[in-house]
């Protein structure tokens, strides 16, 4: 998933030879290379494909033991670099930065709430062994947007929640995230982490908020 990217240099990146590319759903990818360095699940890169164009910024989607590290992105139509990165193929080079941020996974209590390619850092901390005493709640408009679905559940059982505001199935709730959270018990004692679009997240924020949560409890993570 992308993010605005500060204004930088891309000559500060390291180029990345791509091991895959793959379509997971219509217009959206998951780009893989080989790690060469440590980081903290939750954190990003900034990426970019030569030094003439700014870099964006990427949630990392693997775990932090995985041999390659994996990026979720959705091609945007009147967007410069993610049609660029659908069309790549292994052996292609990237230019990433090190990883970055304090949107970080911890082993406390804890809700996780994304809509659509939000869902990659969360992604990225359960295959690094965070999934104890989490609760994901992923909000997407159609069926195909559930990433990586089959290995959530698997990790995480009834405590995966599905939201779809345009399709239903037997194993989806109607409507979007903020009308499931509207509908249940907000518990006072975890941390909210919430990743997905500006309006969705403050939406979140401020339905927490009213609901008696605490500012300080509630971590956030805006993509564009």
């Amino acid at each position: 998933m992308q993010k605005k990217g500060n204004q930088i240099n891309a000559s500060s990146l390291k180029y990345y030879t791509l091991t895959n590319n793959e379509e997971i759903s219509p217009g959206v990818y998951v780009i893989s290379f080989l790690r060469d360095f440590d980081f903290l699940p939750g954190q990003v890169l900034k990426i970019a494909i030569n030094n003439n164009h700014p870099p964006r910024i990427y949630s990392i989607c693997s775990g932090n033991s995985e041999n390659d590290i994996r990026i979720l992105f959705n091609i945007k139509d009147d967007g410069f670099l993610t049609p660029k990165l659908a069309a790549m193929i292994p052996g292609d080079e990237i230019l990433v930065s090190k990883p970055f941020g304090s949107f970080l996974g911890t082993r406390e209590k804890a809700w996780w709430i994304a809509t659509g390619t939000g869902i990659a850092p969360f992604y990225s901390m359960i295959n690094s062994g965070l999934t104890a005493n989490k609760k994901l709640i992923h909000g997407v408009r159609y069926l195909n947007q559930f990433y990586f679905e089959d290995e959530l559940e698997s990790e995480l059982n009834e405590n995966y929640i599905r939201c779809c505001s345009g399709e239903s199935s037997c194993n989806t709730i109607p409507g979007r995230v903020t009308d499931y959270l509207n509908g249940i018990e907000i518990l006072p004692d975890v941390n909210y982490y919430i990743c997905g679009q500006a309006l969705m997240v403050v939406e979140v924020r401020d339905l927490l908020i009213k609901r008696g949560i605490k500012f300080e409890k509630i971590m956030a993570e805006i993509y564009f």
